[in-house]
């Protein structure tokens, strides 16, 4: 079974590429899944601010599109998903990079993730 992440991810990544600051009613996404996709996008100029400010060096429209859909989740459950410990975000979001990003992209995001963790949930 793939994880509300998992598929959250996926559908932010799909929306990134076409240009779509919404999901549409038809992507068939679990409840907690379409949540976190539909409020990443809600808050995407923002969380956009914020994870250029902590990546040194990076534009995040420079990213990945996968780099940037998992740490822009990370970033929304951070501050909007108070309930899921800051561990777990992080451990995810690694998770999620590992399996579905570049070689460096972990280590990439635990780093930026790192950053913002310790200014959003000090």
């Amino acid at each position: 079974m793939t994880e509300p992440r998992d598929l959250a991810i996926q559908a932010l990544f799909e929306a990134d590429l076409m240009g779509r600051a919404e999901l549409g009613d038809d992507t068939g996404l679990p409840a907690k899944a379409r949540r976190l996709a539909e409020g990443v996008l809600a808050h995407r100029a923002e969380l956009d601010r914020t994870i250029e400010a902590s990546s040194d060096n990076w534009r995040v429209d420079r990213m990945p599109a996968v780099d940037r859909a998992i740490l822009r989740l990370a970033l929304f459950e951070l501050r909007h998903e108070p309930a899921t410990p800051t561990a777990v975000v992080i451990a995810e979001a690694v998770r999620i990079a590992k399996e579905y990003s570049t070689d460096k992209s972990g280590a990439f995001v635990n780093g930026v993730l790192a950053a913002l963790a310790g200014a959003e949930r000090p």
